[in-house]
Order: C-alpha cells, then structure tokens, then sequence
C-alpha cells in the first residue's frame, strides 16, 4: 500500500469520524440527552455501532427501513432489558378458543383499519419499563369496550403493572397478556389512565372500586398461526392483541419489514389494521399489517410499524389473543 493511499485512507476515517460524532452531538441535544463527559464518550461510541449495525441490517434487508431512531445510544442488550420482555416468559396458555363471526369471502376488504372506525386510542409511550404486556392488554379492552357501545377511553396499564401478581406478571419486569386478562377479569375492570397516572414504575397497587371498563373473558384468536383467520378477525371483532419478538425494532425507522424478523417473542403490541395492496418505500406491492406499537409516536410511522403478512414474520401469529366485553 503507497503513501498516498495510507494517507487518503486515514483522511477518510478522521473525516468520518467527524461526521459521526456531528450527527452524534445533534442527536443527543434533539432527544435531551445528559452524560457526564465519561458517558458521554462511552454512548459515542455504541452509536457508531449501532450506525454500523444499521448499515449491515439495511443491506440485509435489501432496503432502508432502519436508521437513527430514539434508542441509538443504547446497545441491543440495553435496549432489550429496558424496553422488552425476557425471552420465554410470553407462553401459550391451554384454553379452548371462543368462536367468533367471520365474514363472507366478498366481504372483506382490500385495506382496513380500526383507526378510521375512530375505535382506538392515541399512541401510547411505555418508557423505560418493559410493560409493552399491559399496554397490548389495555389497548385491546379499550377498543372492544368502545365497540361494545361505549365511549373510547384511555385505561390504566400503570393498574395492571402495579396490581397484577401472582399469576407470573412482574410489571416492568415483563408479563404476558392473557394473564393480564385474567387480572382485570379478577378485579372487576380497570380504572382510566387519568384516574390512574402511568410512571414507569413499580409501585404499589393503588386501585379501589373505580371501574371505567371491564370484560368477562378472552380468547385466542388462532393458536396454529393462520393469519388468515387473524384477518377475518381483525375485520369483525376489532384489533388483535399480538406479540412479537421486537430486537430489530429497535431501529425501525417506516416502511415494511419483510425479512429477517425472529420468532422469540419479547415484545407485547396491537395490531389494528391490513392493506393487500401497500406499496412500500421502494415500490413493491406488498400485503402487510399495521401495528400499533407503545414506544411513542416518535417512533417508526407515527407510534406504528408494517410486517409483511403471510409468513409470521417476527412471530406475529405465535399468540394472537382478543378479551371479550359483557
């Protein structure tokens, strides 16, 4: 190797370097950031990884889906352990599915959406915590509760993080939805998110009597991973609480995941809608689902994220579960 070329190369990587630690600066002042200057280098550092990891996944994936997200400064094992559940804890349950109406084949829809039906809340932000189970959970009562006839109103996921024990839910530490479900079912309903305030944290369970919505049961929606019988679902009984296995999302930036999403579930979320005709970012037509998710609408398109349908990808078929209003 000449000179000159030792000398373009190492010019290369200063410039580079610099760019880098531009972007970083930029960042951390965007999101409000505060290191001590220790810190601060260290977090330099895992976001000049995290772009590298990007890159890689980008090329992977075969189009620009991932890029500079709100959680560039934390490593994927970081980031794992304050926003996911523990792998393992999400299992089936063993309970018999409760029919629910489908529609005729010429019934259904091109595209559809929960949202244009006015019957789900704002997107919510769970922060730090890894209670993405009492959020998919909640999310769901509110929408079957509204097409029950009532109004929509925002519930209390801080209720079930604080309040349900003793059936393997450990609040921020991770939970599932179905026992979410029983919990609710046990205490007679659930109190609003005004009435009852969301921390992000553990605290102790402050609810009374005051119910603002309950359910009597719930059920699987498919427990062999038909996401075909997932559509027709969706379309006659509301959103469909899911799960999912989420490390890739940390850096989901819009358009459509289609490849290379595991199956090892961490991760609780709602799905509201399907279009069999979405164009993505690089115009393909693909069918795909949108889903809610409890990151803040700061995050991937507006609070929410498409999965290509048809191929569980990131495992979103593996528990797929709806509760059922009186």
């Amino acid at each position: 190797m000449s000179l000159l070329t030792i000398f373009l190369l190492c010019f290369y990587v200063a410039v580079n370097a610099d760019l880098i630690e531009n972007s970083f600066a930029s960042w951390y002042k965007f999101n409000g950031k505060s290191y001590s200057s220790l810190e601060y280098s260290y977090r330099l550092g895992v976001f000049r990884k995290n772009l590298d990891l990007v890159d890689q996944m980008n090329a992977r994936e075969g189009k620009k889906i991932y890029g500079v997200t709100k959680f560039m400064d934390l490593t994927p094992e970081e980031f794992s352990g304050k926003y996911l559940i523990p792998k393992g804890k999400i299992q089936q349950k063993d309970k018999e599915i409760v029919p629910l109406p489908v529609p005729e084949p010429n019934d259904i829809p091109v595209r559809f959406d929960w949202n244009d039906k006015k019957a789900v809340t704002p997107v919510y932000d769970q922060g730090q915590c890894g209670s993405c189970w009492a959020f998919s959970a909640t999310e769901a009562i509110e929408s079957q509760w509204f097409l029950a006839g009532h109004s929509l109103v925002s519930l209390s996921p801080q209720q079930i993080v604080d309040c349900d024990k003793g059936r393997g839910d450990e609040g921020c530490n991770g939970g599932d939805t179905p026992t979410a479900y029983a919990y609710v079912i046990a205490a007679g309903g659930m109190d609003t998110i005004q009435e009852y305030p969301y921390t992000a944290e553990d605290d102790t369970c402050a609810f009374k009597t005051d119910v603002a919505a309950s359910i009597k049961d719930w059920t699987y929606i498919t427990k062999t991973k038909n996401e075909t019988e997932m559509q027709q679902k969706l379309l006659t009984s509301g959103p469909l609480s899911i799960c999912v296995d989420a490390e890739v999302w940390q850096f989901y930036i819009g358009g459509v995941i289609s490849t290379f999403c595991g199956t090892d579930l961490d991760h609780c979320v709602l799905i509201t809608g399907y279009d069999d005709q979405y164009v993505d970012w690089v115009g393909e037509t693909v069918q795909i689902w949108k889903i809610r998710n409890s990151w803040g609408a700061d995050w991937g398109e507006a609070g929410y994220v498409y999965v290509e349908r048809g191929f569980d990808l990131c495992g979103v078929a593996d528990e797929v579960t709806i509760p059922l209003v009186n």
